[in-house]
């Protein structure tokens, strides 16, 4: 499974947002510029996240952009089946069940949808809090990403991964 760049750039832009105080409002250009990223790509990213209740906008002069809800109530699954227009596998996922010949008796559509939904539920676990555990040294890295020092929690546990 592979997510789009229009759903990595999605978390990104929602990573962003959340290292950053609630009601403090960014740009999409800081945000281009944070991550070295086309600008006009996170701009309809950001108009779809907005569109999708994820994000807010605040127009006029010194208006931004921003969370529209608390990071705990931002489901990573929610966001990526959103985000993503095609989670379909394999030809035999598509509505109209494509045309490969042996779809009839063929017992990988089941096995991959399994697998599908596992990763799914995974992400579902998760909420963009979650993701945030080292929220300063995020920001201190995307706020002013060429001034940044290193991280304070270089080994900073990953979410779903043990360390041995």
């Amino acid at each position: 499974m592979r997510l789009t760049l229009y759903t990595d750039y999605s978390l990104r832009i929602l990573l962003y947002l959340g290292a950053k105080e609630r009601e403090e409002l960014s740009t999409v250009q800081g945000i281009s510029d944070a991550y070295q990223i086309s600008k006009n790509h996170l701009m309809k990213v950001s108009h779809e996240l907005g569109k999708a209740g994820f994000i807010e906008t605040v127009r006029g002069r010194g208006g931004g952009i921003r969370l529209a809800k608390d990071p705990c109530r931002i489901n990573i699954g929610e966001v990526v089946r959103r985000m993503e227009d095609d989670l379909y596998l394999v030809e035999c996922f598509q509505p109209s069940g494509g045309h490969c010949p042996i779809s009839p008796v063929c017992g990988l559509k089941g096995v991959l949808g399994k697998a599908l939904q596992a990763y799914l539920q995974v992400l579902d676990e998760y909420t963009l809090q979650d993701l945030l555990i080292n929220k300063d040294d995020l920001r201190a890295l995307l706020v002013q990403p060429d001034q940044a020092t290193s991280p304070r929690t270089t080994d900073a546990p990953h979410p779903g991964y043990e360390q041995h």
